[in-house]
């Protein structure tokens, strides 16, 4: 699965949230980006984040619920846990 195609899919995920399109980055790393912002909750106020284990199982849950196909289910969990074991 291209990185083109989970960037895509997990922008479903989140209608709402404008995403970073800087021209240098790859989509991989936009993706990557995205997930390890939202692992640290920069969306938040500081006073009210998350620790990255509350946002990592909000994310999961959010993936396995949506209406994704299981191989981009999968595969955005992977790269949910490989950055949350580099996020801490």
């Amino acid at each position: 699965m291209t990185s083109e195609h989970l960037l895509a899919a997990y922008q479903t995920l989140w209608l709402n949230r404008s995403f970073a399109s800087k021209q240098s980055m790859t989509s991989e790393d936009q993706l990557r980006e995205a997930i390890l912002k939202d692992l640290k909750d920069e969306m938040t106020h500081p006073r009210v984040r998350q620790t990255p284990h509350v946002k990592y199982h909000l994310g999961i849950k959010r993936i396995l619920n949506s209406s994704l196909s299981s191989d981009e289910k999968v595969a955005l969990t992977s790269l949910y846990t490989n950055l949350l074991d580099s996020c801490i």
